[in-house]
């Protein structure tokens, strides 16, 4: 499984990038390529192209939750979409794979809407539609996690917002926020978008729906933003507890916080550019 970092708040020194507040992702596993959220803007989508990855002939784009910073981005990807149909280039028609409630309308304070700016009905002209609470397998080795269990007590306590479901407006826990693990040699590689869920929630999860123990590394947003000191203990104390071979907690994850995390795991640097390789576990 190879990753790459298309998008986070960072960029790598010396590689000259766009960086914005959002993430994304694009993972090569068991043959497929695979867009993970895309960001605020179109800044995923410039540095794409900086690399040389062709996002016209993606075979899923996968959602991990319906906030502006990981889904406004799929503008700039109708209008790729779209003018390449206007000039007549091959392009592929992906899957979107997301849970159910990632376009609900979301706001928050005096923002009148923090959520996806497309419904499901105009994604579904440009996606075939993937919508799931339950874990699937996206390649064989490649988990959707689905709706992610909230089983401790230091994690996802608190609303942000409210979101719009079924024409009830409520409190937003975003059950909607998912994550994937990938089972590759020596353990499991989860990469998650912003942790709303919780991060160790997260982890659990993925172990018991791959049946596997072993972390060797998590990626993305912790969502840990001035954390309140008992989700942060918490954290720590299960980061230390579970032994991760390494983290690359990015995006929401304060410096604060990734001050902690260095003292409880092998922490190292994420910014836009950054290569992940990960051997399959099927080598020998």
């Amino acid at each position: 499984m190879k990753l790459t970092v298309l998008l986070d708040n960072n960029t790598l020194i010396d590689r000259y990038f766009l960086g914005e507040p959002g993430f994304s992702c694009y993972i090569q596993c068991d043959g497929r390529k695979i867009l993970f959220d895309c960001g605020y803007s179109d800044a995923f989508l410039i540095n794409a192209r900086k690399m040389g990855i062709d996002l016209l002939n993606l075979d899923m784009v996968v959602l991990s939750h319906g906030h502006l910073d990981h889904t406004w981005g799929l503008d700039a990807l109708l209008r790729l979409y779209t003018e390449a149909e206007i000039e007549r280039l091959p392009w592929r028609k992906p899957k979107l794979v997301a849970h159910p409630h990632v376009f609900s309308p979301r706001k928050m304070a005096d923002l009148p809407e923090i959520g996806s700016m497309h419904t499901r009905e105009t994604l579904a002209r440009f996606f075939d539609m993937e919508l799931h609470t339950e874990p699937f397998n996206l390649t064989p080795n490649l988990v959707f996690l689905g709706q992610i269990e909230r089983a401790n007590t230091f994690e996802a306590a608190h609303p942000l917002g409210t979101v719009l479901i079924n024409g009830i407006e409520r409190d937003d826990y975003i059950l909607d926020d998912t994550a994937l693990a990938c089972t590759v040699q020596d353990g499991l590689v989860i990469i998650t978008g912003c942790s709303h869920a919780g991060i160790c929630n997260i982890v659990e999860q993925a172990s018991r729906v791959c049946g596997v123990e072993h972390i060797v590394d998590i990626i993305g947003g912790f969502h840990l933003l001035d954390p309140p000191a008992g989700q942060l203990a918490g954290t720590l104390g299960y980061m230390e507890t579970l032994g991760p071979d390494v983290l690359h907690a990015c995006h929401c994850t304060d410096l604060k916080s990734k001050i902690a995390l260095a003292k409880a795991g092998n922490l190292e640097e994420v910014g836009v550019g950054l290569v992940l390789e990960y051997e399959d576990q099927n080598q020998p």
